[in-house]
């Protein structure tokens, strides 16, 4: 790398900090005539395209300062640094596809920190992409319904790819996780029926199937006091819920275990014992012991009142 070509880079990069790209270019170009083997001066030249909003020029020009690059040994850093502008210039160009394999390849040479944070960031964006691109309401309609029509046959596991389907096609519908809740609840996968239930209620807190199963499945898991809450929530939306009545009457039959012991195998649950090493819960729950009025103000803050109602599921506290 003769003096000469390093004047005239330094040049360039003059006139590209004053976005004057057009001079940048001059001097890039006279800098690779004097040098052609040095591939910092061909990533200068495409950092300018990319300025200039040319990102398929950017692009080439850095092929071939890492084509210059792998012929002449160049650091592995500088092959990184013109990946990661073609992944950049693929983003500019809404081509996440080929950004993710650029970025990749980039972070294979070298694992710079900024290229790893980018990375991820365009990676949630492609995933967020491809998710709205699958969402389609009608094909989710048509895959529940096969769905329901191997669940009405006794084919479980059928259905559950149906359902499965049903929620990829359309996340938002809330009855399909009850439906796969229904479908889990056949296949004895009780936790998995709880979790299905969990995501139908914050889409639809009224839908009172989702309250019955979800009771159901812990009762089977003998998590007793947790039914009795879900088939009470059952009864405020339908007070007349047969279904709900028999639950909360089996929860009574069943139940058998001593308060004591059941509070005991509450607090082995590591839910419960994160929620009361929580020093502002427990400050909370002593407060709560010396004023019970105090609680009400708590309960506006839903993080608050979750964590209330665990430890009243679990039978820790007691609340009206």
């Amino acid at each position: 790398m003769s003096d000469e070509a390093i004047a005239q880079k330094n040049l360039g990069n003059e006139a590209y900090k004053k976005r004057d790209f057009a001079t940048a270019h001059k001097h890039y170009d006279a800098a690779i005539a004097l040098s052609p083997k040095t591939c910092t001066f061909y990533t200068n030249k495409a950092a300018a395209y990319f300025e200039e909003g040319k990102y398929e020029d950017c692009i080439e020009q850095c092929k071939t300062a890492i084509d210059i690059g792998r012929a002449n040994k160049a650091d592995y850093t500088q092959i990184a640094k013109s990946m990661a502008r073609i992944a950049n210039a693929y983003v500019k160009l809404a081509n996440l596809k080929d950004a993710i394999y650029w970025f990749e390849k980039s972070l294979a040479e070298h694992r710079d920190p900024d290229v790893v944070k980018r990375y991820n960031q365009v990676n949630k964006e492609l995933k967020e992409q491809e998710l709205k691109a699958y969402i389609n309401p009608e094909i989710s309609e048509e895959e529940k319904v096969k769905g329901n029509a191997l669940f009405q046959k006794g084919d479980f596991p059928g259905a559950l790819k149906h359902y499965n389907e049903a929620i990829k096609r359309n996340p938002e519908n809330h009855v399909l996780y009850s439906n796969r809740a229904a479908c889990y609840q056949k296949l004895m996968e009780f936790p998995k029926v709880i979790d299905d239930c969990d995501l139908c209620l914050k889409k639809d807190p009224k839908f009172i199937k989702a309250y019955l199963r979800k009771g159901a499945a812990l009762l089977a898991m003998r998590e007793f006091g947790r039914a009795k809450a879900q088939y009470e929530e059952a009864l405020n939306i339908d007070p007349n819920s047969r279904e709900a009545q028999e639950g909360l009457a089996n929860v009574y039959r069943l139940d058998d275990e001593d308060p004591a012991k059941a509070r005991e195998r509450a607090m082995q649950d590591p839910a419960i014992q994160e929620i009361l090493r929580d020093p502002g819960m427990r400050m909370i729950l002593e407060q709560m012991s010396t004023d019970p009025g105090a609680v009400q103000e708590h309960l506006k803050n839903p993080e608050v009142l979750t964590k209330l109602m665990k430890l009243k599921e679990a039978g820790i506290i007691a609340m009206r």
